[in-house]
């Protein structure tokens, strides 16, 4: 194996990475990037399980997590109550992240993220007639949420082509629509359902992380570990298709199944994000544009997003549990609220010249 120090085609440093059988390359700027804002979410990690109703000292728990604790209730807590809280978090900021990356690349446009498009939507009904109809186990909303969110896609991507191309401004509008009367669907099952099915139901849709599992952890963790690898490798594919499709087809990319098969990346990310958490807003639309910002990169931002989301929902979760006179605010109400304030930001910056 060898490592050698390269420059870009840009102009840029990086370096490279080879063997006999793989070879790696990468920008320093988006490599240091990406390292600094898994350093960030370690820590706001290990500070978030020392908090709560049992606190505990930073060193203790990485003694328990290295399996040095000195057992009884600490270790039942940290090991079965914050430690699935916390992985449930990350990897759920994570596909958001990645979802989110994919979607503006496929449909060339900053709101293109799942949660405004409708798949979080559609992910989310399947969820809740999972939750109102049979009360499933969180496997069983997962597998939902998975199914909600495919069906939300194929319909909202078989009413976006047109003379066999989709993508673009049509995929976002259509997503709209499509998700506007998703949400009407979702809001007549919870008046319909069982009192206690509602409330349990209407308590899922804040988004939360509290009292997460490893049923939760196990869905959303698994789709990380398959679905991002295959996303990176979409990587380079997509930011040339972003140039246009005919500079695409002419470079030999097949451009629809290439879209195609980023959509479903994204769904099924997005509704495993969903399914485990309940929709959280804000994430899959920032992360990729603020990664973009700190890195400087013109390509798909793939894992660094996947970091970057796993961050912003990690210090989300921090701030939440850290609220004055113990507020409690559910995770995806929080970060809708700052998503929301960012995309009035975003909305603004585009009117000027």
């Amino acid at each position: 194996m060898s490592f050698n120090r390269r420059t870009g085609p840009d102009g840029k440093p990086g370096f490279a990475l080879a063997s006999r059988h793989f070879s790696l390359a990468a920008e320093a700027r988006p490599a240091l990037v990406t390292a600094v804002l898994l350093l960030v979410a370690l820590v706001a990690a290990l500070v978030a399980m020392t908090i709560g109703r049992f606190p505990l000292a930073p060193l203790d728990v990485v003694a328990i997590l290295l399996g040095q604790g000195p057992g009884g209730s600490a270790e039942q807590v940290v090991r079965h109550v914050r430690l699935p809280r916390l992985l449930t978090g990350f990897f759920v900021g994570a596909a958001l992240g990645v979802s989110g990356a994919l979607f503006q690349s496929v449909s060339r446009n900053v709101l293109g993220s799942p949660d405004i498009i409708g798949f979080t939507t559609g992910a989310a009904a399947g969820a809740l007639a999972q939750i109102v109809l049979f009360g499933g186990v969180p496997t069983a909303v997962a597998s939902s949420a998975v199914m909600g969110g495919l069906a939300t896609a194929a319909l909202v991507y078989a009413l976006s082509v047109k003379s066999g191309v989709s993508g673009g401004y049509r995929l976002v509008l259509t997503g709209i629509g499509v998700g506007a009367v998703l949400t009407a669907f979702n809001g007549l099952m919870l008046v319909k359902g069982d009192l206690d099915d509602a409330i349990a139901a209407n308590l899922w849709l804040a988004g939360s992380l509290n009292a997460r599992t490893w049923q939760h952890v196990h869905p959303v963790m698994l789709g990380c570990l398959v679905i991002v690898p295959l996303a990176a490798f979409l990587a380079r594919p997509l930011s040339i298709m972003e140039m246009g499709d005919d500079v695409a087809r002419q470079l030999g990319i097949r451009v629809e199944r290439t879209r195609l098969l980023a959509v479903f990346c994204g769904v099924l990310l997005a509704s495993l994000a969903t399914g485990s958490a309940g929709p959280v807003a804000f994430i899959a639309l920032a992360a990729p544009q603020l990664v973009r910002r700190l890195t400087r990169s013109r390509g798909v931002p793939v894992v660094s997003a996947a970091i970057m989301g796993a961050c912003l929902l990690v210090l989300a979760d921090l701030i939440a549990q850290a609220m004055p006179f113990q507020i409690v605010i559910p995770i995806g109400r929080m970060t809708g609220l700052v998503g929301g304030l960012y995309l009035l930001w975003l909305l603004t910056r585009a009117r000027q010249p």
